[in-house]
């Protein structure tokens, strides 16, 4: 996904005093903040507690506390033993108000409890490290398979909350280097001639020998002592290191539902959605939201959705650094030119949707022209992360969140081929309007659409998109709207006005945010876009056909690109790791022997489908396999990215990691999942379904693709690459992705089923 391009050559340096003599101290420091940073991460009393509540150490109270009436001594003698230990002071002082025996009972029952809860945490913990089952085929359950399920589900308790299992999660395992190694090989041994492949073989070969052990001892202690061993260095290195401008390269977008428009009224929708919003943050602060699981059993952190509101990514001169705030109860809105600073709490409670579509009406309607500078002011956060940039501009950096107004209008319009294209322009490259800073920006186009534009450093699509799923629900099936499209509920008309926020730009710093405009602009100009429909068909058949659609598709991909331009690239697929306490993302390699066999023999005439189809299946299960281990953290990339971290702070050079940190993603994809498909009958109502979103071109000869599967119909593409490029070509490659779906399924003897 987007993280690729931050990935590729990345560059840091280590300047501590006393670094040339103490380079081991250095990494043991760097190891030790991570394992501090974890401990910090606390989630309150029910969910420390989980599997068992607060209730259940009352009931197991009152249990030890009757048996003593029955003189029946479960301790086994450790109640006598903690009356013996209670100080004699205390005991009188004790007597006088309740007797010893009550005391000690009391102490025994809640050292019992804690013991209790600890043997269910580690025993949970032990089943949820087995991952056996993700290797099984899709509804053959081996015996063994479904016992541990049912252990998992019996010791899952009856209504967790969504932090209550991260006690529980296993941490990332860290691979072997010559079983890393041997699968890297394997990976570019399709894109390599014979001397560059034996040259890089060598390379890698020499690395696994030395300096590879010593940089593994290094992260096998990290991973003893921190919750993850990848993760905080993923967001230090790969987002707030990086000195490039985000808004394409590391930000990303979210679009509205794709059929339906519930109002066309601007102030409303915002009114709604920002309404939906404040449930949804109220919900995630009291850890409310059911947490995710695979299979409905398996739980998968929730650490990233911390940062989701009330955070702002803060400029540095050598790194940012994420500033996350308690409950904000403000919000900052743009609009042509101005920023307004809006109140969210009224008598200690939400504003309704009423009272917020009666506040944006208010901004849209004040005739204030913006001061100078500060129409472009956003721009600032898309260019370079330097100078004028680090300037705080508290308002807007502790609002719980960033609200643009827009002026234009976007959407779906089959009428109109260029419709999608352009609305993802607008979200991810529209350099006005746009705090790119901010976790995300809200943007409410003026026909009622909307979309969102994330800060990808605190966290990752999937993150976002449960989100975006709850509010588009919320919006359309819980708040709704009146007949003439305004929201119900009465207006209350004295709500203190929108402040409109007041700036003194000096013109040497208009001079700056002119030029970081122009910048942002000429990076937004190159960015050509390409969205489309697929509706030939989509899941439902390609499940008929015994595949995987995600396999389906990435095949598709490499046949497209090998079509584009006659060629195989290094092909990045964004998989997750949050089975793990604190995973991220992992890296899937789609490009490899079995996949470009196949692609040879789709282009060979002299192949017959039989032939094709059995290259087909061979190339699917091996991608299968490689997005199962790198779910398991067997990946590749995240584990020669840690070790890359320490041959620094150690000072040690390895070409064999240079090599493979420089290599450029040419093709970098990602899948949006759907994540709560309780939210929407979408066979109730097939209209209320989402268009997806998408990131910026990772290389600049390359292409971006992001993917979403809705239902069983219909695969929305979202391509991006640069018009700099003589060799890209976002509607060609859309063109080629179509084609390339079509003549694999010409491989199936299966039709799309009739509606």
């Amino acid at each position: 996904m987007a993280e690729a391009h931050q990935a590729v050559g990345f560059q840091f340096t280590v300047t501590p005093e006393g670094i040339d003599l103490h380079l081991s101290r250095e990494v043991l420091k760097h190891i030790y903040l991570s394992g501090v940073t974890s401990w910090r991460k606390r989630n309150g009393i029910l969910t420390g507690v989980y599997p068992a509540s607060p209730s259940s150490w009352l009931i197991l109270v009152i249990a030890i506390m009757s048996t003593l009436y029955t003189r029946v001594d479960p301790s086994m003698g450790m109640i006598d033993s903690i009356k013996e230990t209670l100080p004699h002071h205390i005991s009188i002082l004790i007597i006088m108000i309740i007797t010893q025996t009550v005391v000690s009972a009391i102490l025994f029952a809640t050292g019992l409890w804690f013991s209790l809860i600890l043997i269910l945490r580690y025993t949970l913990k032990a089943l949820l490290s087995y991952h056996g089952w993700i290797f099984e085929s899709h509804g053959k359950k081996s015996f063994s398979t479904k016992l541990w399920l049912n252990l998992v589900k019996m010791l899952s308790g009856q209504r967790p909350l969504l932090y209550s299992f991260q006690a529980s999660l296993p941490k990332l395992p860290v691979p072997r280097v010559e079983d890393t190694v041997r699968r890297y090989l394997e990976s570019v041994r399709p894109l390599l001639d014979d001397e560059a492949y034996k040259q890089m073989e060598t390379v890698a070969n020499e690395f696994e020998k030395d300096p590879a052990p010593k940089l593994q001892k290094y992260l096998i202690l990290k991973s003893w002592w921190s919750a993850n061993y990848v993760s905080d260095w993923w967001e230090q290195y790969i987002y707030l290191r990086s000195r490039g401008p985000i808004m394409v390269n590391s930000n990303f977008y979210t679009m509205d539902l794709l059929y339906i428009t519930p109002t066309h009224r601007q102030a409303a929708r915002a009114g709604n959605v920002v309404h939906a919003m404040l449930q949804y943050r109220r919900k995630l602060e009291r850890g409310e939201h059911a947490p995710m699981r695979a299979l409905g059993i398996v739980p998968m952190c929730s650490f990233q959705m911390e940062r989701m509101f009330n955070t702002c990514r803060i400029p540095g001169v050598e790194t940012d650094y994420l500033q996350h705030l308690k409950d904000r109860k403000h919000l900052v809105v743009y609009h042509r030119g101005r920023f307004f600073k809006v109140w969210l709490y009224y008598g200690g409670r939400h504003l309704f949707p009423s009272e917020l579509e009666t506040q944006f009406q208010r901004i849209l309607g004040d005739p204030t022209e913006p001061r100078p500078g500060e129409e472009r002011l956003a721009a600032l956060t898309a260019g370079d992360s330097q100078g004028v940039n680090k300037a705080s501009l508290d308002a807007i950096e502790t609002a719980a969140f960033f609200l643009t107004l827009d002026d234009e209008s976007h959407g779906y319009d089959p009428e109109n081929g260029r419709s999608l294209d352009m609305y993802a322009k607008s979200l991810l490259t529209l350099c006005l309007g746009r705090w790119f800073d901010k976790s995300f920006t809200l943007i409410i186009y003026k026909n009622g659409k909307m979309g969102l534009n994330a800060e990808h450093s605190w966290g990752d699509s999937p993150i976002v998109g449960h989100m975006w799923e709850y509010v588009l629900a919320t919006d359309c099936f819980q708040l709704g709207y009146t007949e003439e499209g305004h929201c119900k509920g009465d207006t209350n008309k004295g709500l203190a006005l929108p402040t409109l926020l007041q700036w003194d730009i000096p013109s040497e710093c208009q001079e700056i945010i002119t030029r970081s405009y122009t910048l942002a602009k000429e990076i937004a100009d190159d960015v050509d876009f390409h969205s489309f429909l697929f509706d030939e068909f989509g899941k439902g058949l390609i499940k008929r056909c015994r595949t995987s659609p995600d396999a389906f598709i990435q095949l598709a991909l490499q046949l497209a690109q090998f079509r584009d331009k006659g060629k195989f690239c290094l092909t990045y697929e964004s998989s997750m790791t949050r089975m793990f306490k604190e995973g991220r993302t992992e890296t899937v390699r789609s490009c490899t022997c079995e996949s470009t066999a196949f692609v040879r023999a789709m282009e060979d005439e002299g192949k017959t489908n039989t032939q094709r189809l059995e290259l087909f299946q061979k190339a699917a299960d091996k991608h299968q396999n490689m997005y199962r281990l790198a779910m398991t953290g067997s990946g590749i990339d995240r584990h020669l990215f840690c070790l890359y971290i320490v041959s620094k702070y150690l000072g040690i050079d390895s070409p064999f990691l240079k090599q493979v940190l420089s290599e450029p993603w040419r093709l970098s994809t990602s899948q949006t999942p759907q994540q709560q498909l309780n939210l929407i009958d979408i066979q109730k109502f097939p209209k209320y379904v989402s268009a997806g979103g998408g990131f910026g071109p990772v290389a600049d000869d390359g292409y971006g693709v992001s993917y979403i599967i809705v239902g069983e119909n219909l695969i929305t593409f979202h391509i991006s690459s640069k018009f700099f490029s003589p060799e890209t070509d976002s509607y060609r490659f859309g063109q080629n992705i179509r084609q390339a779906m079509l003549d694999i399924k010409a491989l199936f003897n299966v039709e799309k089923k009739k509606p």
